[in-house]
C-alpha cells in the first residue's frame, strides 16, 4: 500500500454549507436572541482554527493534558472469540476523565475564553460530558454550570459527586422525562437569558449551526490518529469501523476521516432499548421522522402530533430523541449504514469485552461491541475492524448491577 494511503480524502467535503446544512439537514432553530451568540461563535471559531496561538495551546493540551494520541490495542482474545477479522479498539477510554467527550469540552472551553466568556454551561446525559466540561473550566479557571436530568442523576451518582469536586454546579432538571433532551431544553433557556457572559458547550454534533461543525472538528483527532496508527501497525486501511450512536460525536469523530475511502464501511449502532417494535428505545432511523429539535432539522422520535415521544436505553448517554444532521445526512447518502442493539446485547458485550480484556467498556461503547459480535464472525481472518471504545464503564457499573446478577453472568 502506497504511504500516500495515510493521508485523508475528506479535504473537498462539502459540508456544512453557508447556512449549516448537511444536505437537507441541519440548519438554525432558535429563537433571534440566540442568533447573534451563533455568529459570534462561528466567527470565533473561524478565527482559531487559522490562529496558531490556538492550535499550539490545543495540541500541547490534547498531548500534555488529555493524554492524545490515544492507543489503538489489538484486541487479541475478543478477536479469537468471534473467530473473523482482526478487531482493535481504539481506547478513547483512556484519554483524561475517561471519554471522548474531553475532545470537544476542552476546545470549547478553549474558544469561550478566547471569547472573553466568563461563564461556561452545559448538559449531560450519562456525566461524562458534564464531567469533561467541568473540567475543562476547572482548568482554565471558568465558572460552570452543569444542566442534567433527576433520572441520569439516579443513574449517574459518581458523575454528578465528579462534577461537583471539579467545582461545578449541577442542577437537576425535574420536567419531561427528565433526561438529556430536558437538560438540553433547561441549558438552552439558560443561555438565552445569559448570553452575554455565558458559553454553552453543547456536547454532540447536533444543535444549531455552528456546533455540530465545531464538535465534528474537535473530535475528528479520533479518526486522524486511527488512521495513522493502524497504518503504522497494519500498513493499510481497516475493512470496517463501527461506533456507537447517541447524539453522534464519538462515531463522526472515528468516521470522519475514512469518509473518502470506498473501501472502507462504517455502520453506526443506536440504542435499540427493549426493542425497536416495543417503543421503547432510541433508534431514530429505525422510528423517528423528520424534524426540528434543539435547533436542528434531523430525525426525531415524536408521535403524529409532534410531540416529543419518550425514550429508553439502558445506557444513559444514549437515551436521546434526536440524531445529529451530518449522520441524517450520511445515512441518506448511503455512505454510512446505521444499526441497533438492544439492552441485553449490549450488557451481554459490556460482560464479555470485561471478561476477555481486561476493560469494562462504557454501556454506550457496549452496543457498538455487541455489533461486533454479530457482524466479525462473519467477515474473513485478513480483515480488519476498528471499534471506537468511546469511554471507560466505571461510570455504569451501579447501572450494570441491577441486570446483571453475580454469578449468573452471560457465557
Amino acid at each position: 500500500m502506497e504511504e500516500s494511503a495515510i493521508l485523508s480524502e475528506t479535504q473537498s467535503y462539502p459540508y456544512p454549507d453557508v447556512k449549516g446544512r448537511y444536505g437537507a439537514y441541519g440548519g438554525k432553530y432558535v429563537p433571534e436572541t440566540l442568533m447573534p451568540a451563533l455568529q459570534e461563535l462561528e466567527e470565533a471559531y473561524t478565527a482559531a482554527k487559522t490562529d496558531p496561538g490556538f492550535q499550539q495551546r490545543l495540541d500541547a493540551l490534547r498531548r500534555d493534558y488529555v493524554g492524545r494520541p490515544t492507543p489503538l490495542f489489538l484486541a487479541e482474545r475478543f478477536t479469537e472469540h468471534l473467530g473473523g477479522a482482526r478487531v482493535y479498539f481504539k481506547r478513547e477510554d483512556l484519554a483524561h476523565t475517561g471519554a471522548h467527550k474531553i475532545n470537544n469540552a476542552l476546545g470549547q472551553v478553549l474558544l469561550a475564553r478566547k471569547m472573553g466568556k466568563e461563564r461556561i454551561i452545559a448538559e449531560t446525559g450519562a456525566g461524562q460530558h458534564g464531567v469533561a466540561t467541568a473540567t475543562a473550566a476547572a482548568l482554565l479557571g471558568l465558572c460552570c454550570e452543569v444542566y442534567m436530568g433527576e433520572e441520569d442523576m439516579e443513574r449517574q451518582q459518581l458523575n454528578v459527586f465528579r462534577m461537583e469536586l471539579l467545582g461545578a454546579r449541577v442542577t437537576p432538571v425535574k420536567t419531561g422525562t427528565r433526561t438529556l433532551k430536558d437538560a438540553i431544553n433547561e441549558a438552552l433557556r439558560d443561555w438565552v437569558t445569559n448570553v452575554g457572559n455565558t458559553h454553552y458547550v453543547l456536547g454532540t454534533v447536533h444543535g444549531p449551526h455552528p456546533y455540530p461543525l465545531i464538535c465534528r472538528d474537535f473530535q475528528r483527532i479520533i479518526g486522524e490518529e486511527t488512521r495513522r496508527q493502524l497504518y503504522e501497525k497494519e500498513q493499510r486501511l481497516p475493512n470496517l469501523l463501527l461506533a456507537c450512536v447517541g447524539g453522534g460525536s464519538n462515531s463522526i469523530g472515528l468516521f470522519f476521516d475514512f469518509l473518502g475511502d470506498a473501501g472502507v464501511r462504517m455502520v453506526g449502532v443506536e440504542a435499540g432499548g427493549l426493542g425497536v417494535d416495543s417503543g421503547k428505545h432510541a433508534a431514530r432511523f429505525s422510528g423517528g421522522v423528520l424534524g426540528s429539535l434543539h435547533g436542528a432539522l434531523s430525525y426525531v422520535l415524536q408521535d403524529v402530533h409532534g410531540q416529543i415521544t419518550g425514550t429508553h436505553s439502558v445506557s444513559a448517554g444514549l437515551d436521546y430523541p434526536s440524531v445529529g444532521p451530518e449522520h441524517a445526512h450520511l445515512r441518506e447518502s448511503g455512505r454510512i449504514e446505521y444499526t441497533s442493539a438492544d439492552d441485553q446485547e449490549a450488557l451481554d458485550a459490556f460482560q464479555l469485552v470485561a471478561r476477555l480484556e481486561g476493560i469494562i467498556p462504557a454501556l454506550e461503547s457496549a452496543h457498538a461491541l455487541a455489533h461486533a459480535c454479530k457482524a466479525v464472525p462473519d467477515m474473513g481472518k485478513d480483515e480488519i475492524v476498528v471499534i471506537n471504545m468511546s469511554g471507560r464503564g466505571d461510570k455504569d457499573v451501579q447501572q450494570a448491577i441491577k441486570y446483571i446478577s453475580p454469578g449468573e453472568q452471560s457465557p
